[in-house]
């Protein structure tokens, strides 16, 4: 009878270590500051997986500390949108009651796929937009349109002049301005004051002439 107690015994005890994972029953306060990988800023609400114990979920705060009891040897996964997912794994002998750790994210690069969004919304009406669609000229068509006799007067009307031809105009204004002048001095015949003076000395010596006869 006492061997089949015995028998029992072991059995059970079997049976509750291999439930446990073959893991000792004492606790640990795990706590820590998550942080990232290059820059060590904080990770804020990162998102704590107890794969050890039925995937029990713990969340870290704003300025990524977290603190909450586990067993010495569980598997940590540290998950955040983001970044890598990190597996952290606990020493199995723990002499304290507390353990802390800093743990380093990664940050993740994601390369989304190019979204095109098309206007049409059946293939008939694509269908019709393509046929009707003008295709571009090619280089040697805009060079032709750009160098056309209707393009370059275009041009002429509407494009401001450069310092060469402001230059040249004022120079020509300048001199014909200053010839007009010489020519008013030196022929008084193109002095419109001079005709005048003539004009005013005839009409006075025929009336001087009229009053003597």
């Amino acid at each position: 009878m006492k061997y089949c107690l015995t028998i029992i015994l072991l059995l059970f005890s079997a049976v509750v270590f291999a439930q446990d994972g073959g893991k000792s029953n004492k606790l640990v306060q795990f706590s820590g500051i998550i942080t990232e990988a290059d820059s060590n800023s904080v990770v804020p609400y990162v998102t704590i997986t107890n794969l050890s114990n039925k995937e029990q979920k713990y969340a870290a705060n704003y300025q990524g500390y977290f603190s909450f009891i586990v067993h010495p040897g569980d598997t940590l996964l540290f998950s955040a949108v983001g970044f890598t997912s990190k597996t952290f794994v606990l020493p199995t002998e723990i002499a304290d009651h507390k353990y802390t750790a800093m743990i380093k994210m990664k940050s993740e690069i994601v390369y989304l796929k190019t979204v095109r969004v098309n206007p049409w919304a059946t293939v008939e009406e694509f269908t019709k937009d393509f046929l009707s669609m003008k295709v571009a000229d090619d280089d040697m068509a805009i060079a032709k349109k750009n160098l056309s006799r209707t393009s370059i007067r275009g041009m002429t009307l509407t494009l401001p002049r450069d310092a060469q031809e402001v230059s040249n105009s004022n120079y020509r204004y300048n001199f014909d301005r200053m010839v007009n002048a010489n020519m008013r001095q030196t022929n008084p015949l193109l002095n419109p004051f001079a005709w005048g003076r003539l004009m005013q000395e005839i009409f006075a010596g025929d009336k001087a002439r009229s009053e003597d006869k």
